[in-house]
């Protein structure tokens, strides 16, 4: 049986394409994927994530066990800040990628990866029970729902959807006034909700985390409020087009549990300087002495079908690794992707083949992000 978040009646009035999403009854489109992308590109839309996962950490040794389990650095975040880290096991190779909020002094909060809520909580309950200090870890998804309204032009209208200042440590005046990574807490009609400005579509925009009553009012409201600004209900093939863009890992495609923060091009995110974290002896020795994979992002230079997951990647008449994500741009009209491939051919510029239903087409490497504004 499929979960279905707080928001599926919804999905089901609007005449949404429904799949199976790590085991959730998702929306995949309304209208078409390109028309949706182009919305949040263009102007605004918005996106059920509330089969996301939300982990709170408290305590008076919360920061330290994070910093111990978490590969960047928690101590840099105050009150109303967060950070994009990721977890890694022993070998050094991804958990999940998350992003880790601190709330206030000692109390920390993280969204996790939907395919990943069982195998994410029952890693960090082992990591608890080894830990000495004052701790508390709850899995809190169920008490969740959480929307993503994204684009340039949501900063018009999110103050009329959710007017008034900041009630938690990250005192601002409206939602607008956050800044990007930035969290607070903030109040929509009667219930309190939790707003980042924060997202996965390489536009501005603003994650928000509430009961699932107050994020079905607050999904009601941002189309009605925000339709006159172009806005439009995205799904989970806009999410990944547009992701896809901007060169952002999903996990199950650029991360898994063979591959490390290093050879994903992620190592930004990866404190080496901050002490003693899982697996850190291993990344430090890929930061020092290289890798053996590389990912890199691809463009299509031949007229073909849209490169996808699992498609061999070709050079110099051998195969040299495989397609981990890949569509179709909407924003460039071409086929793009991103790829594992051995570190001698991961300079922009190098000639690529993609094995594209028994036949090769050419591609090149380029320079992450393959879009940017402007």
């Amino acid at each position: 049986m499929l979960k279905r978040t707080a928001l599926f009646s919804a999905h089901q009035k609007l005449g949404a394409k429904l799949i199976d999403f790590g085991g959730w009854e998702m929306p995949v489109q309304y209208t078409s994927i390109t028309d949706e992308h182009l919305a949040v590109r263009n102007a605004a839309g918005i996106f059920d994530i509330s089969h996301m996962g939300e982990v709170t950490v408290s305590g008076a040794g919360a920061e330290s066990f994070l910093n111990s389990v978490l590969t960047n650095d928690i101590r840099k975040l105050v009150s109303g800040e967060g950070q994009y880290t990721l977890m890694c096991n022993e070998r050094g190779t991804v958990i999940d990628d998350l992003y880790a909020y601190k709330l206030s002094e000692a109390v920390y909060f993280l969204i996790i990866n939907a395919s990943r809520i069982e195998p994410d909580v029952a890693w960090l309950d082992a990591q608890t029970a080894k830990f000495s200090g004052d701790l508390k870890m709850t899995d809190a998804s169920h008490n969740y729902a959480a929307v993503a309204v994204q684009g340039p032009r949501v900063q018009e209208f999110i103050n009329t959807v959710i007017p008034g200042a900041s009630s938690s440590a990250m005192r601002v005046n409206a939602v607008n006034d956050l800044k990007k990574n930035q969290i607070g807490g903030f109040k929509f009609e009667n219930h309190s909700v939790l707003i980042s400005r924060t997202g996965y579509t390489g536009e501005d925009g603003f994650e928000i985390v509430g009961s699932d009553e107050s994020i079905q009012h607050l999904w009601d409201k941002f189309i009605s409020v925000g339709q006159p600004f172009g806005l439009k209900p995205a799904g989970l093939g806009a999410r990944d087009t547009l992701r896809t863009e901007v060169c952002y890992p999903l996990y199950g495609h650029e991360l898994d549990e063979e591959t490390t923060p290093i050879e994903a091009g992620v190592g930004f995110f990866v404190a080496l300087d901050k002490g003693e974290f899982n697996g850190r002896a291993v990344l430090a020795d890929q930061k020092a002495n290289g890798v053996k994979k590389k990912l890199v992002a691809f463009k299509m230079t031949d007229k073909s079908a849209p490169p996808r997951p699992h498609y061999p990647i070709w050079a110099n008449g051998a195969s040299v690794g495989e397609v981990v994500s890949g569509t179709q741009s909407p924003s460039l009209n071409l086929g793009i992707g991103m790829g594992y491939v051995p570190p001698e051919l991961a300079k922009p510029d190098t000639k690529i083949e993609i094995e594209i239903r028994g036949k090769h087409y050419a591609a090149v490497v380029v320079p992450k992000p393959i879009y940017k504004k402007g």
